[in-house]
């Protein structure tokens, strides 16, 4: 029996090596990893997986990392970022935070601490979310404290099986699920 995934990453970098290196660690921490290797795929595998966390080196052939960080969070997306980089100068570690990172490891790295730098971000994001009653699909909103839901910011009034039906499919975004586990769901919940 393998046990769950930790979490859904998005490993960021032109070097091979690196990628590779970050990856089987990664998979040996339990962590499910999609890798890109430029700036405009990360774009797109970003947007298709929907991470997590994303681990993004900073230099990168096509568009550097704090420009993907700023277009992603332009698209709503706010999966943390760990940046990678060869480069240590304070301004760009500032820059990084800035544009929407949430920590920043120089290479050479030691793999050990940016599994823990990684745990400590996810530890950190998924407290925080624990506190928000809101639960997002696009523009579907569900208020889990007062069972309010809108889209594009209009009320919708639904029935109590209507919402524990419309809350188990957003909870469950992106997966095919049969009518039996539909109905059981609704049932338990």
């Amino acid at each position: 029996m393998s046990k769950p995934t930790e979490a859904r990453l998005v490993v960021v970098d032109d070097e091979p090596s690196i990628r590779d290196l970050l990856v089987a660690s990664l998979h040996f921490a339990g962590f499910e990893v999609t890798t890109a290797a430029s700036g405009s795929e990360a774009i797109e595998v970003i947007e298709k997986t929907k991470p997590d966390l994303i681990v993004l080196d900073v230099m990168l052939p096509d568009i550097d990392g704090f420009t993907v960080t700023s277009r992603i969070r332009q698209e709503g997306i706010d999966a943390p970022v760990l940046f990678l980089t060869a480069r240590d100068d304070t301004q760009d570690k500032v820059m990084g935070l800035t544009v929407g990172g949430d920590d920043y490891v120089t290479k050479p790295f030691s793999l050990e601490e940016v599994v823990a730098r990684i745990k400590a971000i996810l530890r950190r994001t998924r407290e925080h979310e624990e506190d928000d009653p809101m639960i997002r699909v696009g523009d579907l909103e569900i208020n889990e404290d007062s069972h309010d839901v809108t889209r594009a910011g209009q009320p919708i009034g639904l029935s109590p099986t209507e919402y524990k039906l419309l809350r188990y499919l957003m909870d469950n975004e992106g997966r095919v699920l049969s009518k039996a586990q539909n109905s059981g769901s609704c049932m338990a919940v």
